[in-house]
């Protein structure tokens, strides 16, 4: 399932230079990653169960500023569920057009809270995570 996220660039995401700072992007990116968390069925439950979820890395490219008042979109979807880790893929696109400003794969882990190690994607948290993946009929 893919979701889409609005941002709006303000004053103060812009850097020196009058475009949005990199550092920024990373938070755009969370707000994307929460936004499709949100949609995500059993979400309340793998957080109740005493489960987490960690990223453990993040690899962005940056194709072209983006500047103030510009209207972004942050596409979000969960594209490969492995042995003990996971890959969302994101995309930052200028709204209503394929102008893309920025992608990056990250790649999550979910962790034991009290034991802080990651957990094998096993049985019901497998299931969870193929869920996730999965791309609506």
């Amino acid at each position: 399932m893919q979701t889409r996220t609005p941002i709006k660039v303000r004053g103060y995401h812009l850097d020196l230079y009058g475009h949005v700072n990199n550092a920024r992007y990373l938070e755009f990116l969370e707000e994307g990653r929460w936004n499709f968390l949100e949609q995500q069925p059993g979400l309340e439950d793998l957080m109740k169960s005493g489960l987490g979820m960690a990223v453990v890395n993040i690899n962005i490219n940056f194709r072209r500023g983006a500047f103030m008042n510009e209207e972004l979109e942050v596409l979000t979807e969960l594209t490969k569920v492995g042995n003990k880790s996971a890959l969302i893929q994101q995309k930052i696109l200028l709204k209503g057009t394929d102008t893309l400003i920025a992608d990056a794969d990250v790649t999550f882990v979910v962790t034991d809270q009290k034991a802080q190690k990651a957990v094998p994607f096993e049985g019901e948290l497998l299931e969870l995570m193929q869920a996730w993946q999965k791309k609506p009929e």
